[in-house]
């Protein structure tokens, strides 16, 4: 064949997977931070700065999951099983997070609930998906072409290091996306969360990247004796550009910088995964040609992706083209 369709598949379920984290990571980061905001009107301001556009991030996740879904089914049946409990998890957060969003304006006398359950499904949220991907990264035990593992191989401290990385993370994309959008007193708050986060954020990077490449022999040679050692010591020196920028952006009062150098951050971090699993899509043994779906079948969903992506890619572009600029409380968007 001419073109490698379960390599074009993988490629497209990670670019799905990353516009989740880039996009829904920083309104799961509003959430995150909602207990350290300062009474109702600083709650009300971050959430509106995400409203116009937090349940369309999301269509990236049902993109991700529905893909994998259909053209890597061998993976799909492989990994729902090993991570039952933190997907189940993430999808209960998700919702009560949704829910939250809706009813807090609803109601005074209960909001103080709903904030809670705002935070409280964020968190969630965001540390099941963290456990995921730590599991996801020290490998799941395939025989037979099934899972063989036990119910809690998600549950390690390495799991549990990667789950608070993401949280972590994500309050960081949040307070960098209030620092972007508001003006006054709140921005001046985002900006004295942001300073803490970035170096936590950073520190838990530096410790889970340390940690990778003594999990598996294969991560040690991915990293470190082949040509991909360039990307070992590259990715590294890119974050910490990325790092120098965003320090730089939070003293100098540029608001753009720290949340695109944040952004960038999250990006390296996904392509130094990336090198690690490559060619597995479910580490240590499951490649991507191995868990793919027949080529008739990749063709045909590839055909419904060629015209569902580039629409979501246009709607998503003109949401934030749309409601770009600061947010003032009283009249909205500039």
């Amino acid at each position: 064949m001419i073109f490698d369709l379960a390599f074009i598949w993988a490629g497209l379920i990670a670019f799905a997977v990353l516009a989740y984290v880039i996009l829904d990571g920083f309104d799961l980061g509003i959430g995150i931070l909602f207990p350290f905001l300062k009474e109702n009107h600083e709650k009300d301001l971050a959430m509106n700065t995400v409203a116009p556009v937090w349940d369309g991030n999301e269509t990236w996740l049902v993109l991700g999951g529905g893909g994998l879904f259909a053209v890597f089914p061998l993976a799909y049946a492989v990994v729902m099983p090993a991570l039952y409990a933190p997907i189940i998890a993430m999808l209960i957060g998700l919702i009560f997070r949704g829910v939250a969003f809706e009813y807090r304006w609803r109601t005074k006398r209960a909001q103080w609930f709903w904030n809670w359950a705002f935070f409280g499904g964020s968190t969630v949220a965001a540390l099941a998906q963290g456990i995921a991907l730590g599991a996801l990264v020290q490998g799941i035990e395939v025989e037979n072409r099934a899972y063989a593992g036990g119910n809690w191989d998600w549950l390690t401290p390495f799991s549990l290091l990667t789950g608070l990385a993401v949280v972590v993370g994500y309050a960081l994309l949040g307070a960098t996306w209030l620092l972007l959008k508001t003006e006054g007193a709140v921005n001046n708050h985002a900006r004295r969360m942001a300073w803490p986060l970035a170096v936590v954020t950073l520190a838990l990077i530096g410790a889970v990247s340390l940690w990778t490449p003594f999990i598996d022999i294969e991560y040690f040679n991915r990293w470190f004796n082949n040509w991909t050692m360039v990307f070992t010591f590259a990715v590294p020196l890119l974050v910490a550009g990325a790092a120098f920028v965003m320090f730089w952006g939070l003293k100098s009062g540029h608001d753009s910088w720290p949340f695109l150098s944040a952004l960038a951050i999250f990006v390296l971090s996904f392509v130094g995964i990336g090198i690690s699993f490559y060619p597995n899509i479910v580490p240590p043994s499951l490649t991507i040609w191995e868990a793919a779906a027949p080529d008739s079948s990749l063709w045909f969903v590839l055909v419904g992706a060629m015209v569902l992506i580039p629409l979501i890619l246009m709607y998503t572009a003109y949401a934030y083209w749309v409601f770009r600029g600061k947010m003032d409380p009283d009249e909205g968007y500039h």
